[in-house]
């Protein structure tokens, strides 16, 4: 660690030394000693000023800022204050007659504290110049104190006491500690808590011994730590992190506790740093650091891994040892002083270093000073400043060494500091120098010296730290070598390179080249290697399979190699001359093997030394000390394409493919978008076996063939099978037959000829690889042939395919058919005939058949058809030889109706019915059969079955002549009708008087308008109005239909009537209506009819708010006949139609329905035994007891028995004395008369309170039965299982009608119904579904 500055005993002012950095900035330090003045010093080591006092200077504190410094001191009671931006010194006097013993400036603001030798203390406001003086806070000389961010104020004292005060003066808290206080800190407690804390506990270390905790706000339970006597005393403890201390003893130990409640007392890390004593502790907070010093050495280490000694400083002239430790605020200067009197001054932040390892860069800058940067991780420059003039630099993973001639300096690379380790001589001059994490390598004269750059504290055998390339007895000389982070390579005189493991500590690779290697360049895990020879040719070396690829088009002034380091582009590297970069691929994965390619050249800025490439960018070293970044322009592709055009992106794409860069050129392919770049990507990616790349693309342009094929090999693990495939799918056969022949399967070399139908190629090779496939390959190449009308050479391959194995009979057949076949058409007739009998395959006789057929060899071919079971064409080629006899003989096997059709001909022309009918059958001619049925075999009832079941117009023709002929007028109608004959049929049932017969049979027909009128127009003339209506109905007249209804006569169903609804609500005619409702109403007979029909007519009209108004007047006749339950469903059925036209429900309809509905509901709770529900519905009940005209009593009755069964004690004493009424009293059951007399001369008034449950509208709290809301004057929708109001958290709708329900309550009902009280349909409980959002049910459909 670079030592900035020493002021040695003569410059700084006396021993023992004080010193104080600026606080925040800590551009100066003030110095004092017992020389009557403060020195201030810059951080260079200049002095800047210098204070006289009259005595020695007690104490001095930097205010927060560091913008003013206070000094008091000996034989003074004012206090002194040095301005850092005026650098002038000014004087306070307190106005108190004692001399100063302690000051502190706040944390916070411009307040400053000081304390007298007598106890008593002063505050002074910097700003306002206020002094507020304290007398007697302390009977005794204060000797500590601080401040709190919250501008409280503890003081400690020699009178054993602390005393927290606000900063007006007013104290707070006293406590009494057991001995001297000091080294006094406010601190916050560690927690469990997220919430920040504030600064209640005062630590203090008390008699040098213990650590006193106090919390003023708990005052009562202080801490006090004590440790062990081996320890020695407390010298100094620092606060750092989440509630740590680091704790530091005289005799060489510090401690780290947690002040956690669960944790306090315990040592986190304890660790003797020094031999003798401990004299001072600091810590960085900037550095995460925290430093001792004791003897003549500092100690620094890292604060999240206390066991790693980060640095260690040694001082070796400070023989009487280090006194007090501080570093600035910043951490970038680590101040120490010495018991001799002076100070050092030490650098301690340095960010990482590198020199061209990884994507680190170091370069001189100038003669004594070397910039590290590493632009990748985007990590500032840092400049640093060496001892000598360097020749070499050289860097590592976690060092740095610079040197000259045979000496070489090392440098630990920290996170953020250098440390120097040590300076090594060589046996020569050092030519150049390569470090790694562990080891630096060193070439001069000939040789490489590798050693351990820090050898102490690792556990590494002392041979191992060590060790002289070449061996002894090796006479060769070195002349490159590099290292990696495993291995040390060298190249030598006489062509060798040599890799020798590290680890293992010997040599694990040769090569032999033919001459000497001159440089090497591996990347960065040594696993490929760029050399170039004395010929200055260049070469690529892969030492895991000890193969070398020269590199094309090396030029012969090439200078150095750079690998590419970014990440993705491991086969990437460089070539540099004075002038140009040549940028080269190495493939080490393609279908035609590993290769290397030159991608492109770049123009290089005159005197740019590259250092660094990585993604296409190099790093380059100018003459100015400073560095360029050039990219290549090979790596086009990197900036935006946008702008580029077509013919610029093509080439840009032919870049990034050299390149390997897939997904680049994916972007590229989607801004050329067209077929040749994605096809040119995908070959691309075939060639370097990136398979799965492979397949997205073609995925993207819908090639599935492609990515199938690619899917079914993708997971072979042999490389030159892979390959081959591969090649075969980029249609290079020659190079895929190569590469299947030197694979683990040769046979896919066969196999491939085969698929490509390259019959020659596969022959040959199956006579090398494969003899027993010769005779199926010979059947497949006879196949083409035959395709290609060559049937010489088919009928010879098709003989040769003849294995004569049984296991192989399918295939012996296939080639026998084919020599049938051939046979045949090379005019051998005979002989291929006979092959095709005596062979087993149906085909291959319809297929010679076929052949003879077109030769027109008719009999050969019949024969064949008939032995292949192919009845149909043997039929048809013996027709065309009009060989009847044999086709009769077929005729059962035959299934063509046009083989049947000529056959049935033959035979009625004959005068054979019975054949020609069965025949005619066969060929699906029914008018023929019919006509065979009644003209020759006299067999109507079969004529007549089969025009019913084939609806054959013809047929039903000809039946209807022959019934007309017999006099069965209703038959010829019927079949007349059917034949689509309605004017003849018409004709007939007029003539026959057959009108209903012929109505009957056309209404269920598909009949026109014209045919209803002429039914209707003879019933009109029979005066049958019933039937004339409904035929001018059918037929759209609908005020002829309604005159004729209402002129029929009335029966028990009232059918005309219904009818005439029908008629009047399909016309949607005002005249209609009114005549219709005048006759409903009776005034044209005086007869008025049943309401239920006015009712069905505004339904029909869809006059709902009329429908509706009926509905309740005959709901109204029901209740007060007392039928209740048809009154209850002619009103829900009115209101769920009504619901379902989205039109308001009239409120006494919803009331009247309501009511019922609470009637109906009683007899189910009683039933189920829950008299409190049925209590209360038959209250509501019992309070529209004028509904209910006809069962008052009975109802009243029930209403007082179930109250009183309910304890509803108070409503059924009111029921009860309504029943004494003069006009109920005598109609009382007797069974309960006296019961309720007595009810009403003792009156119980007790009654509970009907709970309440939310309004769903407004959350209103009201009584469960009531159904209007106070809160917001609603009708609330109520339960039609219970009858209570419905609530949101509650709510259920029945799946039939739609009314609502509460959830659990209608779930209890259908443990004991099955039906939906409403609409009486059934409902399963698996059905039923709770509803979180009712916002939909509560829209208002009842008018309010």
């Amino acid at each position: 660690m670079k030592r900035v500055f020493t002021l040695t005993e003569k410059i700084a002012p006396g021993s023992p030394v004080q010193f104080a950095w600026q606080k925040t900035l800590g551009n100066v330090i003030a110095v004092t000693g017992f020389n009557h003045t403060v020195k201030i010093f810059d951080r260079h080591g200049q002095k800047k000023n210098e204070i006289n006092l009259p005595g020695n200077c007690i104490a001095m504190d930097w205010d927060r800022d560091g913008d003013t410094l206070a000094i008091i001191a000996d034989k003074s009671s004012s206090i002194y204050l040095w301005d850092a931006n005026t650098n002038k010194t000014s004087l306070v006097d307190t106005n108190m007659r004692e001399q100063m013993s302690f000051l502190r400036w706040s944390k916070t603001e411009a307040l400053l504290a000081a304390g007298t030798a007598k106890g008593n203390v002063l505050i002074y406001n910097r700003q306002t110049s206020r002094k507020i003086p304290i007398l007697g806070k302390h009977t005794k000389r204060i000797t500590c104190g601080c401040w709190s961010k919250e501008k409280l104020i503890a003081l400690g004292g020699e009178d054993k006491t602390i005393t927290i005060s606000n900063h007006e003066g007013d104290t707070i808290r006293m406590s009494t500690v057991s001995g001297d206080p000091s080294d006094m800190e406010f601190i916050v407690m560690k927690t469990d808590d997220r919430i920040p804390a504030n600064e209640t506990t005062v630590s203090v270390v008390v008699a040098q011994k213990t650590l006193y905790l106090f919390n003023f706000k708990d005052p009562d339970n202080p801490v006090e730590l004590q440790f062990q006597h081996h320890y020695g005393s407390i010298v100094s403890y620092k606060w750092y992190g989440d509630g740590y201390i680091l704790i530091g003893f005289s005799l060489g130990f510090f401690v780290v506790i947690s002040t956690h409640i669960r944790e306090i007392g315990h040592e986190i890390f304890q660790a003797c740093d020094h031999k003798d004593n401990l004299t001072s502790i600091a810590i960085s907070q900037s550095l995460n650091k925290g430093a001792t010093c004791g003897d003549n050495c500092i100690k620094i280490h890292d604060l999240s891994d206390l066991n790693e000694m980060y640095a260690i400083i040694t001082l070796e002239e400070e023989n009487k040892g280090l006194d007090q430790l501080a570093w600035t605020d910043d951490g970038q200067l680590l101040a120490v002083s010495t018991k001799k009197g002076s100070i050092h001054v030490f650098l301690t932040k340095l960010p990482i270093l590198g020199d061209s390892c990884s994507t680190r860069i170091a370069y001189l800058t100038s003669l004594l000073e070397v910039t590290v940067a590493n632009h990748i991780e985007r990590e500032l420059p840092i400049t640093v400043s060496v001892e000598v003039e360097p020749s070499f630099v050289a860097v590592g993973y976690y060092h740095l060494a610079v040197g000259m001639n045979n000496r070489a300096w090392f440098y630990a690379l920290g996170e953020s500091n250098v440390k120097k380790l040590k300076d090594m001589e060589y046996l020569g001059t050092v030519s150049s120098m390569c470090l790694n994490s562990d080891y630096a390598a060193a070439l001069f004269e000939g040789k490489v010296q590798l050693h351990m750059i820090e050898s102490e504290g690792l556990d590494t055998q002392e041979e191992w730290e060590t060790r002289l390339f070449p061996d002894a007895d090796d006479k060769s000389k070195i002349l490159c070598h590099a290292l990696t982070g495993d291995f040390l390579i060298y190249g030598t005189d006489t062509g060798v390179i040599q890799y020798f493991f590290i680890e293992d500590w010997q040599y694990v690779n040769e090569y032999r080249h033919s001459v000497s290697v001159r440089k090497i360049f591996p990347d960065h895990n040594g696993a490929r290697l760029v050399f170039i020879d004395d010929k200055s040719d260049g070469f690529v070396y892969c030492p895991v399979n000890d193969v070398v690829f020269e590199i094309p088009n090396f030029q012969p002034t090439i200078k150095g190699i750079l690998w590419e380091n970014w990440p993705l582009d491991k086969g990437v590297f460089v070539a540099y001359d004075d002038d140009k970069i040549y940028t080269y691929v190495f493939h080490k994965d393609t279908i035609q093997g590993s290769k290397v390619i030159l991608a492109g050249g770049t123009k290089v800025p005159y005197s740019h030394k590259p250092l660094l490439l990585y993604n296409g960018e190099l790093t380059c070293q100018t003459q100015s000390g400073k560095t360029n970044n050039v990219s290549l322009s090979t790596h086009s592709f990197l900036g935006t394409l946008k702008d580029f055009d077509h013919n610029e992106l093509k080439k840009t794409l032919t870049q990034a493919l050299m390149l390997k860069r897939f997904s680049e050129s994916w972007e590229i392919c989607k801004l050329l978008n067209n077929q040749s770049g994605w096809n040119e990507l995908a070959r691309a990616c075939l060639h370097h076996m990136e398979l799965e790349f492979a397949i997205r693309v073609y995925r993207t342009i819908r090639n599935v063939g492609m990515v199938m094929s690619i899917e079914q090999v993708k997971n072979i693990e042999d490389h030159s099978l892979l390959a081959g495939h591969l090649a075969m799918f980029t249609n290079d056969y020659n190079l895929a037959q190569d590469l299947y022949l030197a694979s683990s399967c040769p046979a896919a070399a066969l196999e491939m000829r085969r698929d490509l139908q390259h019959w020659d190629s596969a022959l040959q090779l199956a006579k090398r690889l494969a003899p027993d496939q010769i005779p199926f390959i010979s059947k497949e190449y006879a196949v083409q042939l035959e395709f290609t009308g060559d049937y010489v050479n088919a009928l010879a391959h098709y003989e040769k395919g003849i294995t004569g194995n049984n296991k192989f009979q399918d295939h012996d057949e296939a080639c026998l058919a084919g020599v049938a076949q051939m046979s045949i058409r090379m005019g051998d007739i005979r002989r291929g005939v006979n092959q095709a009998i005596k062979h087993t395959s149906r085909t291959l006789k319809r297929d010679c058949g076929t052949i003879l057929e077109s030769m027109k060899q008719f009999s050969e071919a019949a024969q064949l058809y008939e032995k292949g079971q192919f009845y149909d064409k043997a039929a048809s080629v013996y027709i065309r030889c009009k060989n009847w006899a044999k086709v009769g003989e077929l005729l059962p096997y035959v299934s063509s109706p046009k083989i049947h059709l000529q056959y049935a001909k033959a035979k009625e022309a004959d005068g054979r019915y019975k054949e020609a009918v069965l025949a005619y059958e066969n060929a699906k001619q029914w008018d023929n059969v019919i006509r065979l049925y009644l003209d020759h075999l006299n067999n109507p009832e079969k004529a007549v079955s089969i025009v019913r079941e084939t609806q054959s117009l013809e047929g039903a023709k000809m039946v209807a002549r022959f019934f007309l002929q017999l006099g069965d007028y209703g038959s010829a109608i019927q079949f007349l009708v059917m034949s689509k004959c309605n004017n003849e049929a018409f004709s007939l049932a007029q003539q026959h008087s057959k009108m209903e017969i012929y109505a009957d049979i056309i209404s269920s027909e598909d009949t026109t308008n014209e045919d209803y009128q002429s039914i209707a127009l003879y019933f009109e003339g029979e005066k049958k109005h019933f039937q004339a209506g409904k035929f001018f109905l059918l037929c759209g007249q609908y005020a002829r239909a309604l005159k004729h209804f209402l002129k029929s006569p009335n029966t028990d169903d009232n059918l005309a009537i219904e009818m005439a609804i029908e008629t009047v609500g399909q016309a949607k005619d005002e005249v209609l209506t009114n005549q219709l409702i005048d006759y409903l109403m009776g005034e044209s007979d005086g007869l008025p009819k049943d309401a239920k029909y006015l009712f069905r007519l505004y339904m029909a009209l869809k006059q709902y708010p009329e429908a509706a108004r009926t509905a309740i007047i005959i709901a109204r006749e029901e209740q007060c006949a007392g039928n209740y339950r048809n009154a209850h469903d002619v009103l829900f059925s009115m209101y769920s139609e009504l619901k379902t036209q989205n039109i308001k429900i009239p409120s006494e309809m919803a009331t009247n329905l309501m009511i019922l509905h609470s009637y109906i509901l009683v007899k189910m709770h009683v039933k189920c035994g829950d008299h409190m529900k049925g209590a209360r519905m038959l209250i509501r009940v019992a309070n529209n007891i004028s509904k209910f005209p006809s069962h008052i009593v009975p109802i009243l009755t029930s209403t007082v028995i179930e109250c009183h069964r309910a304890g509803l004690k108070k409503s059924s004493f009111g029921f009860a004395a309504m029943l004494m009424r003069p006009e109920y009293r005598n109609k009382i059951d007797l069974k309960y008369k006296k019961k309720i007399e007595a009810m009403v001369r003792r009156p119980d008034t007790s009654e509970a309170e009907e709970p309440t449950t939310p309004c769903p509208y407004c959350e209103f709290l009201l009584p469960e039965c009531e159904l209007l809301c106070p809160g917001c004057k609603n009708n609330l929708p109520y339960c039609i299982a219970t009858g209570r109001h419905m609530v949101k958290d509650d709510w259920t709708v029945c799946p039939h009608c739609d009314f609502p329900a509460l959830y659990s309550e209608f779930r209890n009902l259908l443990q004991n119904e099955s039906t939906c009280p409403m609409c009486s349909e059934k409902v399963n409980i698996v059905n039923l579904k709770k509803i979180a959002d009712c916002t939909s049910y509560l829209r208002l459909e009842v008018e309010q």
